[in-house]
């Protein structure tokens, strides 16, 4: 037996049942919810970077239970359902996609060559900022999620900010701003202020990023990587120690440390 999205609905519907339902299903609201739903999404990142298949599988049904789960709040509170959702999506994806659905509809379809990558991004951007006046927002940033992870949200904003021409043009300018920032940075490690100190290490993130954006490269991704790259390198370090007998807790094996980080390096972890 293969069971369906109906099938998915019914259950999220018996699970929030007031008298046969789960009692920890039915304490939950849409904003407790948001932990188990960032949760998921990042073990289906994990999944996928890991080329893991039978596990992006679970995890894309974790993620798809969680709009499951959103929808039947919703429902119950008379806001929308599942069906809506789908709807909409269905509508904005049409709507963003004039280049594959000429018409607007789903069986409508472009007799032309397709557009190169330029213009459809061109295009895409034109529809979304459409869009954005028609929400009635004040400025090219109101819609930028304020719960996005920090390095994300500063690439999309310096990417609105990019559209309205606010942007360096050229790579040394970036690079000449990161300098500038590590400068007032160091001069307020100086001074001793922690809030400041805060401040200027802010301004150096953020500058970072910008240069992440500039040669072309996503922040969060590599930021991530090089997470990943610690990782390998300082267990190598660890069973190194366990090798020699070293324990680097009191500080007095730092040379040796930082020759096992150099091994490492050298194998290429």
């Amino acid at each position: 037996m293969s069971y369906t999205i109906a099938d998915l609905q019914y259950l999220m519907a018996r699970l929030r049942d007031p008298d046969t339902g789960c009692p920890w299903d039915l304490k939950q609201n849409a904003v407790s919810v948001i932990p188990h739903t960032l949760e998921e999404v990042y073990e289906l990142v994990d999944a996928i970077e890991l080329g893991d298949t039978a596990q992006i599988r679970q995890e894309l049904g974790d993620v798809l239970f969680q709009v499951i789960f959103y929808s039947q709040l919703a429902s119950e509170q008379a806001q929308f359902d599942f069906s809506q959702v789908v709807n909409e999506i269905v509508e904005k994806l049409l709507r963003r996609h004039p280049h594959v659905f000429p018409g607007g509809t789903l069986a409508s379809r472009r007799n032309t060559q397709a557009p190169d990558d330029d213009a459809i991004k061109a295009r895409w951007e034109d529809i979304k900022q459409s869009e954005r006046q028609q929400k009635s927002l004040h400025s090219v940033l109101d819609d930028v999620p304020q719960a996005l992870p920090a390095l994300t949200r500063a690439t999309k904003l310096q990417k609105r900010a990019a559209k309205s021409g606010f942007d360096w043009r050229e790579l040394g300018c970036v690079v000449a701003a990161l300098r500038e920032e590590l400068d007032e940075l160091e001069e307020a490690v100086a001074i001793g202020l922690q809030a400041d100190i805060a401040d200027e290490m802010g301004d150096v993130l953020f500058s970072a990023v910008n240069l992440s954006r500039h040669l072309g490269l996503d922040a969060e991704a590599v930021t991530r990587n090089a997470c990943k790259k610690f990782e390998r390198r300082f267990r190598f370090v660890e069973q190194r120690c366990k090798e020699t007998g070293i324990s680097g807790e009191d500080g007095s094996a730092d040379p040796q440390l930082d020759l096992f980080w150099t091994e490492a390096k050298a194998a290429g972890l």
